[in-house]
This record gives C-alpha cells, sequence and structure tokens, in this order.
C-alpha cells in the first residue's frame, strides 16, 4: 500500500508535465505565429 508521499510526487511530476505542455504550446504557437508574419512581409 503506497504512503501519501507517493501521491504527493506523482501530483508533483503532474504539474510539472502540465506546465511543460503549456509552455511549449504557446512557444510553438508563437514561432507559428512569426513565420506567418515573415511571410507576409
Amino acid at each position: 500500500m503506497p504512503g501519501w508521499e507517493v501521491y504527493a510526487i506523482l501530483a508533483v511530476l503532474l504539474l510539472l508535465v502540465f506546465f511543460l505542455y503549456l509552455m511549449v504550446r504557446r512557444t510553438v504557437t508563437g514561432f507559428k505565429e512569426g513565420i506567418k508574419e515573415s511571410q507576409r512581409k
């Protein structure tokens, strides 16, 4: 039977993955927008 420590570590890992996903998605969308802007000129 896992203790609460295991669940705490899992929760922290999930939060880290979630933040990383958000940052990567924002970076990719910004990158695509930059490409579109450079193509317009």
